[in-house]
């Protein structure tokens, strides 16, 4: 019996019968969930439960608890709480030091999931050994291996009261392997002993925190443009690093990413580089200007909603825009851009197409499915049917990780404005290189992460491991499930004092 136990174990987080779809469903935004169709997610994650100094945590929205959860069990998705996010992980790095409340921490998130009947926790550590938000404690040296050992610590104590693998265990994890002595990890297979899924927030790429403008979430990055981190580039760093791919979930943003560009951006409409200011514009109808405690600063977040991207005008089908913004397809990213002559305004965002290409790339590479920040985003299911492709073949067909676009036309606009062309970028392969999260207390231009939002821009100690150098990505799977094979974020738009207790929730996403 000893030697069949572990295939057993593994088989039950290997042997997926169809693609995971995770989406995220922001708590603050409950009012805005009754258009979505949970029968096309496979997992939701309500977000967050905030940790507290002593290890317990608290869910703001528990006397709406059981109605969230009715909603999302009549399209039969399984329940995960996430625990963190943005705001709230800025106690976790002490409380894993702290015996006391380690142990708290432990118990309150096994007493909830029995509590609730939910099927897991997932925790959104934004960012273990590196800094995220301002606020949160980071311990360069030590939050890795005491992440490790309350992820198996954690994993037992649902073991022993559900039964083996009885209850799931996912993660939000940034573009990079989590972080030691302030170098990502080249071995995080321990980890994947005791999680189901490792879920990539691959978005945030770009945004204001850059001198120039840039994708949010582009599949492939182009050299010495922007960041230099992409959809496929963390899925390269993560199998490089022994993450198991049938336990990776790859993140897809339903939302785009607004900026504010100093000049005509038709002039180089092929180039979605160009000299931007560090105010954050006002997004669609649902963003407003919040206040950041930690950064000490006031910002909008700059968001555009795929459903407010439809319902708002900017956007008269899928892939047309209204006057005055003009639609660019980029190549190299496989992502949509608009630019509005009028106002200067960027916006970087995804579509059905680039979702899909997204999708079908992560299939080819044999994950586990796609993650969704967030649920709330979409309009008329248009982006989740496009994730749930997850076609194997056709995200098979990738040169060097990049997927050509069916877009006939480069450049669509309704404006009659006159467009001067410059030369269009030509793909490149992928590179890895270090990043970390950006803090723009000295700009107005404060980032949530998880929207989830997490922020993936690199700081100046970053740039130096970049490489110029070219390389292939890892040679894509054929993507097959053998049972028994080896197995091994968000924005919260929380104010949290310095107690991290929770004051405040504010009415944006």
């Amino acid at each position: 019996m000893r030697f069949f136990l572990p295939l057993i174990l593994l088989s039950s987080v290997c042997a997926a019968s169809e693609p995971v779809v995770l989406g995220y469903y922001p708590s603050w935004k409950r009012v805005k969930m009754d258009g979505v169709d949970f029968s096309k997610y496979t997992h939701m994650n309500i977000a967050f439960s905030i940790p507290n100094r002593d290890g317990t945590f608290s869910f703001e929205d528990d006397w709406a608890l059981p109605q969230i959860l009715d909603q999302i069990r009549s399209g039969g998705a399984k329940v995960l709480m996430s625990v963190g996010g943005w705001t709230g992980s800025n106690l976790l790095s002490d409380i894993l030091k702290d015996a006391s409340a380690r142990k708290n921490l432990l118990s309150s998130m096994t007493d909830y999931v029995k509590d609730n009947k939910l099927d897991g926790i997932d925790i959104d550590w934004e960012y273990p050994g590196r800094q995220g938000n301002t606020c949160n404690i980071v311990d360069a040296q030590n939050d890795a291996p005491n992440f490790l050992s309350f992820l198996k610590d954690l994993r037992e104590n649902f073991d022993a009261t559900f039964g083996n693998r009885k209850k799931l265990i996912t993660l939000a994890v940034r573009v990079q392997p989590f972080d030691k002595q302030e170098n990502p990890m080249d071995d995080v297979s321990e980890f994947a002993k005791y999680v189901d899924y490792a879920n990539i927030m691959a978005y945030d790429i770009n945004g204001p925190w850059n001198s120039v403008t840039g994708p949010n979430a582009p599949l492939n990055y182009e050299n010495n443009k922007g960041t230099p981190l992409s959809f496929v580039s963390a899925i390269d760093a993560w199998t490089n690093a022994k993450w198991p791919a049938n336990q990776l979930v790859a993140g897809l943003a339903f939302y785009g990413r607004s900026t504010s560009a100093q000049q005509d951006m038709r002039k180089e409409i092929t180039n979605q580089y160009q000299p931007q200011k560090h105010e954050v514009p006002l997004g669609d109808s649902e963003d407003a200007p919040w206040y950041d405690a930690c950064a000490g600063s006031t910002s909008a977040s700059g968001t555009w909603q795929w459903k407010n991207l439809r319902s708002q005008g900017v956007l008269t089908n899928q892939n047309t825009a209204a006057e005055p913004w003009v639609r660019t397809w980029d190549k190299v990213t496989q992502t949509p851009w608009l630019f509005n002559p009028e106002t200067k305004i960027f916006l970087s965002y995804d579509d059905p197409e680039s979702i899909k290409i997204k999708s079908d790339y992560a299939a080819s590479r044999g994950l586990a499915g796609v993650m969704i920040w967030s649920s709330n985003m979409d309009y008329n299911g248009e982006l989740v049917n496009a994730a749930r492709s997850f076609d194997r073949e056709s995200g098979g067909s990738a040169n060097n990780g990049t997927l050509e676009s069916n877009s006939e036309s480069h450049i669509t606009s309704t404006s009659d404005t006159p467009i001067n062309s410059s030369k269009e970028s030509s793909a490149h392969s992928t590179q890895l290189s270090s990043s970390a999260a950006s803090t723009l207390s000295s700009a107005s231009a404060t980032l949530t992460a998880n929207s989830s939002i997490s922020t993936n821009a690199p700081t100046a100690s970053d740039s130096s491991n970049s490489s110029d150098e070219t390389q292939k990505p890892s040679k894509p799977s054929d993507g097959t499930l053998t049972p028994g094979s080896a197995c091994s974020e968000h924005a919260t738009y929380q104010c949290v004092d310095s107690n991290g207790k929770k004051r405040s929730i504010l009415g944006v996403c």
